[in-house]
């Protein structure tokens, strides 16, 4: 075998690149010493970013039934034909160092998944975590990183419908940047992911091969301590109209039936995607280096395997189409190459100028079979007995007459603040499907209509950091309760589930506690609520030398409404007409006993950082889930909002911010002020309904084991809310709220 340097170098390098026992590993798995092209291909596919090897075991418990799809990005089917594909992936490392680019490539990159099942990008969210953003490092991080998404999204032609954003001294140095893709795909267009027969022609699509990226899985599998800031040629740089061609010629192509497998070249390039097409169809293949395109100067066959180049797939083809796929690819000028075949021995090999540089079984090298898998000792962090220790009536209740003091806070908030600066750079509405965006507060979950038919998907992604710091458990199932939630606010009914998971080091045993912790109130959730898990992804090494990040899972949802332009409900209520009558709905204990743990009230304002998780209950979630797409269909609802992030009193803001109208509102007797109004307890969720039909929501919701809480009614024409008898300036709360984004990030 080719490219054979001295046993020295190699044991060298491998001893340089392993942590203890994985050399012994591959070693023992090939039988005899690799070449230095199979050292870097070990290295880069049993990374942490492409095996999974220490989340591996725990995420195999989360439920995939119903799941369409086994590979690249999971599909569900929604009928009449039609698939939905969407997944969530992270580029944090790249965006630390990079912020324009590192977030612009994640865009990229997810957006590719989608296409790499077939399917066509209708819509893209985003889920950011940024330090305070009281230091020029840190504005600098974020206008890279909002400037990267909205310039890549909006030239490829794909709107950005909505997304979150939170602040916390934690993520200081340490930004999350988790991008969303949804797509659509007709059932019998899906694309698999695996090389299915011997003597299919193996292609290369799109833009040349080049240096930037190279070791980027790697680099995302390591910590962003000491001088891995400095890792610049792990930042790939991407082309947003190169890949809307792209796009174009892969429709084109998979319309013609002409492909039998594709691959997005992402994490770790042509390695990645040369192994794992191989070893899912349990094939081998001959992939001949030196034919791949090339830009820059790569002089060693493993920078061709590892560079993560953008805008690249790998397709497998049968012969006799092999001149139609060229043809199209001419017609929109992308470098097409044939670069190999595959064999029906499971024996991958690689050529650079005639020489074999590395020859093996890909199964070696995938997650799960070769790679290895790891459960690290796991210990509960110390502030969990602090945590417990939490008594309510240790905290003062408020007064009525400062509700107006706590109403500004709250809407000058960082966390809980307009977000319209960032929403604002994206283009929301490109494609002409995007009937209202949770950025503009028009409705609760992004509503994108399917491309001719009166049905839209609906789309939350959700992950309040401070609920799972509280309680992991409950807090991740929280988020997956509310993700839902906000889907069936729309009338919507929830379909799947996919997540974004952001951690510290797996090997620090409060981390991996914690991380286990996290999935295990997923798959509770997820069972109770029947919404399959159909992919996801799990950035580990979040953490620099002043610790970790908090845990942060992302939470994406997919719903769909039915006769969606009749039937959505929007978040403000209608501006003609009223008044008309506010219910909360929704678990009892949470509406007569709510409490305030972990809420950004007893947080920030009381200065309590440590308390139990809001309440969880997934019974009336998933009632609530069942209830809200029927009351809609019935045509009860004129707006609906879920009550979470700053709890009740600003939920009624949000909708009256986008009426653009008052209400008045009392609090039941008996009840603390103070968890009533602040508090973040889930399972509850605000409806505005005709005076005429209030019974018939109550029984409705009573039936189903809900309870209901005349809250009040609306004021049209009013500029102001009365909130137990204190007036709150609306248009002053809506400038506060407005302003404190740009006026931090723009220092």
């Amino acid at each position: 075998m080719g490219q054979v340097s001295t046993s020295r170098s190699v044991e060298a390098l491998l001893s340089e690149l392993f942590p203890p026992g994985e050399a012994e590993r591959l070693v023992k798995l090939l039988g005899r010493q690799p070449t230095l092209t199979e050292v870097w291909l070990f290295h880069a596919l049993w990374s942490e970013h492409c095996s999974y090897k220490s989340s591996l075991v725990h995420l195999r418990r989360l439920p995939r039934e119903k799941r369409a799809g086994e590979e690249n990005a999971g599909l569900l089917d929604i009928g009449q034909g039609w698939a939905v594909a969407f997944k969530v992936e992270s580029h944090n490392h790249p965006s630390a160092v990079e912020p324009y680019q590192g977030a612009a490539t994640g865009v990229g990159g997810i957006h590719r998944d989608i296409m790499a099942v077939g399917a066509r990008p209708i819509a893209a969210l985003n889920s950011l975590r940024f330090g305070w953003p009281v230091d020029a490092e840190t504005r600098r991080l974020l206008q890279g990183v909002v400037r990267g998404i909205g310039d890549y999204g909006n030239a490829f032609g794909v709107p950005t419908v909505g997304g979150e954003v939170y602040f916390a001294s934690e993520y200081t140095g340490k930004p999350l940047v988790n991008a969303m893709s949804v797509g659509i795909v007709r059932v019998e267009k899906v694309v698999s992911a695996r090389a299915s027969r011997a003597g299919q022609k193996v292609y290369y699509l799109g833009a040349p091969t080049g240096p930037d990226g190279i070791g980027g899985a790697a680099f995302a599998s390591e910590t962003l301590e000491g001088d891995a800031r400095e890792n610049l040629p792990a930042i790939q740089v991407g082309d947003p109209f190169r890949q809307k061609v792209l796009l174009e010629a892969l429709l084109e192509m998979i319309e013609a039936g002409l492909i039998a497998g594709m691959q997005d070249m992402g994490a770790a390039g042509l390695a990645s995607a040369t192994a794992e097409t191989a070893a899912r169809g349990q094939k081998g293949m001959r992939i001949y280096l030196d034919r791949v395109p090339l830009r820059g100067h790569l002089t060693e066959p493993y920078q061709l395997l590892l560079s993560e180049s953008q805008e690249r797939m790998l397709l497998l083809i049968d012969p006799e189409k092999a001149p139609a796929i060229e043809a199209i690819a001419r017609k929109w000028e992308l470098p097409c190459v044939e670069i190999g075949e595959v064999t029906a021995e499971p024996v991958l090999t690689y050529l650079w100028r005639g020489e074999v540089v590395a020859q093996l079984d890909p199964r070696l090298l995938s997650a799960g079979e070769g790679a290895p898998t790891y459960d690290w000792p796991r210990k509960e962090p110390p502030y969990r007995v602090r945590q417990a220790a939490f008594s309510i009536e240790q905290t003062p209740d408020l007064s009525a007459a400062e509700l107006g003091r706590v109403a500004q806070w709250l809407a000058s908030h960082p966390n809980l603040a307009s977000r319209a600066w960032i929403y604002t750079q994206y283009d929301r509405m490109v494609g002409a499907s995007t009937i209202g965006s949770a950025g503009e507060v028009a409705y609760a979950a992004a509503l994108v209509r399917l491309p001719g038919q009166d049905r839209a998907l609906a789309i939350s992604l959700d992950g309040n950091p401070f609920w799972v710091e509280a309680d992991p458990r409950t807090g991740a199932a929280l988020l997956v309760s509310e993700a839902a939630r906000n889907v069936a606010c729309t009338g919507a009914r929830p379909l799947g589930l996919t997540n974004g998971l952001n951690f510290g080091s797996p090997l620090d045993p409060e981390v991996y506690y914690t991380f286990v912790e996290v999935i295990e109130g997923m798959r509770e959730a997820c069972t109770y609520f029947r919404l399959p898990v159909t992919g996801g992804n799990v950035s580990f090494y979040n953490q620099d030398e002043r610790g970790p990040v908090l845990p942060t899972p992302m939470i994406g949802v997919v719903g769909l409404l039915e006769r969606a332009l009749e039937r959505a409900i929007p978040l403000g209520w209608p501006q003609k007409g009223g008044p008309f009558q506010l219910l909360l709905i929704g678990g009892a204990e949470a509406i007569h006993a709510p409490t305030l743990g972990a809420s950004h009230y007893l947080r920030d304002w009381v200065g309590v950082r440590y308390s139990p998780a809001p309440r969880l209950d997934l019974k009336a979630e998933l009632t609530l889930q069942r209830l809200l797409p029927e009351l809609s269909e019935r045509g009860y609802l004129l707006a609906a909002q879920d009550v979470s992030d700053g709890g009740l009193l600003l939920a009624l803001l949000e909708m009256a911010w986008a009426a653009g109208s008052g209400f008045v509102v009392e609090k039941p007797a008996g009840v603390r002020r103070d968890a009533f109004w602040f508090g973040e307890d889930g399972a509850r969720v605000v409806i505005a309904t005709l005076p005429n039909l209030t019974k018939a929501v109550t029984e409705a919701a009573n039936q189903a084991g809900l309870a209901v809480l005349l809250l009040g009614e609306t004021l049209p024409g009013r500029g102001y809310a009365v909130v137990e008898g204190q007036n709150l300036d609306l248009r002053l709360l809506k400038a506060l709220s407005d302003r404190t984004l740009p006026y931090l990030a723009e220092g």
